[in-house]
């Protein structure tokens, strides 16, 4: 009788688990894109250094404080210049994301964020000139061309949004592949809550100094709004505790599921994301952009299975 109990606490968790995880991440996400665009709060670098000082503190508390996993200390100055160069393309690819949000409505940004298995596996032939089965190459066609056909019935379309949008998808494979190469031995790998521990205060040093150049006198733009109407400071402050909890719940799902569990979650939460800010910001949508988004879903499920397999 105590196993059933045990059995039906454990898939309660994992339920409530994985639903933090999405609420987290398409909350983040909607907020992001009210913010910038439907606000008119139009600083995505200053946006992304409120994520990064937020992400700062919370993960010191988390850590140092309620030690949720142990303390992993940075081992060298080499580690340390590594997760400098992972802190910097994070940083590129966050702020390209928030800007393109900018400009293009949520659902057309998460067709696009879809190709991530794309440039991951061009910039993994690319630095290590690690190749895949043919096969797997041949489910990143529909990957590709569903993002084409999706940009060409977009009615929403902007060619800079769409650049941003292209970037930041770039920069989250570079990360990844990036993150394999310098972080590889055993000395220097770093779990996910440790290595955003120390990534986050050095991107809030990168973006300091860009936030003052390219949104000049934000500071006192932000006070002045807060004056105005005080809920942005609620806002920002929501948003960017948000941002961490993205961070927190993803390593937690990570931890208590299985591999394949969360790619199918990951599929399905893009999926989601796109339904939920059509019902919230009434973007016009067309039949082909859908059809588009559709075939770049499928064949990031047909590339995830095709992975799955030639690593048995």
């Amino acid at each position: 009788m105590s196993s059933i109990k045990t059995t039906s606490s454990s898939r309660l968790f994992t339920v409530g688990l994985v639903s933090a995880w999405y609420s987290s991440n398409i909350g983040v996400l909607l907020l992001n894109k009210y913010l910038l665009s439907n606000y008119g709060f139009k600083y995505p670098i200053f946006l992304t250094m409120c994520h990064m000082s937020s992400c700062a503190l919370l993960s010191y508390i988390a850590i140092a404080w309620m030690k949720m996993v142990p303390l992993q200390t940075i081992r060298s100055r080499v580690q340390f210049v590594k997760i400098s160069a992972l802190s910097l393309i994070f940083c590129a690819s966050v702020v390209s994301g928030n800007i393109s949000l900018r400009y293009l409505p949520v659902s057309f940004n998460q067709a696009i964020g879809a190709t991530t298995p794309f440039f991951t596996a061009v910039f993994a032939y690319l630095l290590t000139l690690k190749t895949e089965a043919f096969l797997t190459y041949i489910t990143l066609i529909p990957v590709v061309t569903g993002v084409v056909i999706a940009s060409g019935g977009e009615p929403s379309f902007n060619l800079f949004g769409f650049i941003m949008c292209i970037g930041a998808t770039a920069a989250r494979a570079l990360k990844t592949v990036v993150q394999g190469m310098l972080l590889s031995s055993e000395g220097e790998k770093l779990n996910s809550m440790n290595l955003l521990l120390y990534m986050a205060p050095i991107a809030v040093i990168l973006l300091l100094p860009a936030t003052m150049y390219m949104e000049e006198n934000v500071v006192g733009i932000t006070i002045a709004l807060a004056r105005q109407d005080f809920g942005i400071v609620w806002l920002l402050l929501f948003n960017s505790s948000l941002a961490y909890f993205v961070n927190l719940t993803n390593f937690l799902v990570t931890k208590h599921t299985s591999a394949l569990t969360l790619q199918v979650l990951g599929n399905a939460k893009g999926a989601v994301a796109v339904v939920v800010s059509i019902l919230i910001f009434r973007n016009p949508v067309s039949v082909t952009g859908m059809a588009g988004y559709t075939l770049t879903v499928i064949g990031v499920i047909l590339y995830g299975e095709v992975k799955k397999r030639s690593a048995k």
